[in-house]
């Protein structure tokens, strides 16, 4: 970092111990689980050291949602996600990089992973074109018309600072069939190319992104294609977008066992607790999701027994904490009798507690998953966890899933 990035930040001790000015990115295994495929590690970027396995906070407008930087901190964050396809529309690339870069924008002195926002631009599928040159789309803000490439995917990226950049890639519906699929990953791959020849800062890891659908030949066939490039890491891309959780989770062992042992293997858009322990058996060390953050907003909590909804009226006169045992300030100084009063009168301090309980609740699971993998205990500790947690219905999942690309898509077409 800068002089003026450091006059800014002003880290605090505990947080200067883990800023290492001018590190070289690495990744190392420290300990691997002999009954699964869990394994402990360490990620070493720039800004700092991430404990493996870990969770990401997402970040998409260089916010997570009503804390500040000091407060998900505090609750154990170690690496946040920013979004290069909202940060381009609001406030401008060219604005963050003129501030000193999106680690100073945001006044977060740790480390930072972008996406290239391919995702973002693929799930407005009414408002975009895509050829082999790039995507056409719309602003769902204004309705304007952009190009993104991934020439400029990587320009953006590198521009903005994070430690960690993603290749721009190509991500299918479920519902399309093998030969759109098919195609999609053909273009994920030249794309793959065209990123990796426009990268120019030594001080970024860029990562390729898996893609397939859930067609196990093409996850084969885009494994095997993106590991002879020789990415810093590998997503595994276009998961937990409808499919359900069973084939999920046969995707992942798939795929896994494609991926180099020694690179680190991130698991895009998957956050609910029990998707977490079943993604660190199978051996993946990085995860995103913004499910914390976005059922927070409507009054869901996580639990060990499972999600519970705080709007519900037999918790109106409940005294003690909604979670017993939680370490949280939320749990620690507010009743569930009062949360309840907060949801229901549409108070925006609700919002708050929520989304630090359950950032908490993750990044909790994560150390104590990373812990039991270094003493030995995982496959009891996960057997203990899954025993008395119950999974949202799938059912239910999938239709709040569809729900939300339909309100999402209506939104977007109302704006543009």
């Amino acid at each position: 970092m800068n002089s003026d990035t450091n006059k800014r930040i002003k880290p605090t001790k505990q947080e200067e111990t883990t800023l290492i000015e001018g590190e070289r990115l690495s990744f190392e295994i420290t300990k691997s689980c002999p009954y699964t495929g869990a394994r402990a590690g360490m990620l070493t970027t720039p800004h700092g050291v991430v404990p493996t396995p870990a969770f990401i906070p997402v970040g998409s407008q260089a916010t997570v949602k009503s804390l500040t930087p000091r407060e998900f901190s505090d609750l154990g964050t170690k690496i946040v996600l920013g979004n290069a396809y909202h940060l381009y529309l609001r406030p401008g690339i060219a604005v963050i990089e003129k501030l000193g870069g999106l680690h100073r924008f945001m006044s977060w002195p740790g480390p930072l992973l972008t996406d290239s926002g391919g995702y973002q631009v693929f799930s407005l599928a009414h408002l975009r074109q895509v050829s082999d040159e790039g995507v056409h789309f719309h602003s769902h803000i204004d309705g304007s018309e952009h190009l993104l490439t991934p020439e400029r995917s990587i320009e953006f990226q590198e521009a903005l600072g994070a430690d960690i950049i993603m290749a721009f890639d190509e991500c299918p519906p479920y519902s399309e069939d093998i030969d759109a699929v098919k195609e999609a990953v053909a273009r994920t791959h030249r794309w793959a190319e065209r990123c990796l020849s426009s990268k120019k800062r030594t001080d970024q890891a860029l990562y390729g992104i898996v893609q397939g659908g859930a067609f196990t030949e093409l996850r084969h066939y885009s494994a095997s294609f993106l590991t002879a490039l020789g990415f810093d890491g590998y997503g595994i891309g276009g998961l937990s977008i409808g499919e359900p959780k069973e084939v999920t989770k046969a995707i992942v062992e798939e795929t896994v066992a494609l991926l180099p042992e020694d690179r680190p293997r991130y698991l895009m858009g998957v956050g609910s607790p029990d998707d977490l322990i079943a993604g660190v058996s199978q051996g993946i060390d990085i995860f995103d999701s913004a499910l914390p953050t976005r059922i927070a907003r409507t009054g869901g909590f996580f639990t060990r027994y499972g999600r519970r909804i705080i709007r519900n009226a037999h918790f109106r006169d409940r005294d003690g904490p909604l979670d017993e045992g939680c370490d949280c300030d939320t749990c620690r100084n507010f009743s569930a009798a009062y949360l309840h009063h907060l949801f229901r009168c549409e108070e925006l301090l609700a919002y708050r507690l929520a989304t630090i309980h359950n950032l908490r609740f993750v990044l909790r699971l994560m150390e104590e998953m990373r812990r039991s993998i270094l003493d030995g205990s995982f496959p009891s500790f996960k057997e203990s966890f899954l025993s008395s947690y119950e999974p949202t219905d799938e059912a239910m999942r999938l239709s709040q899933r569809q729900k939300g690309r339909k309100w999402r898509a209506t939104k977007f077409s109302e704006r543009s």
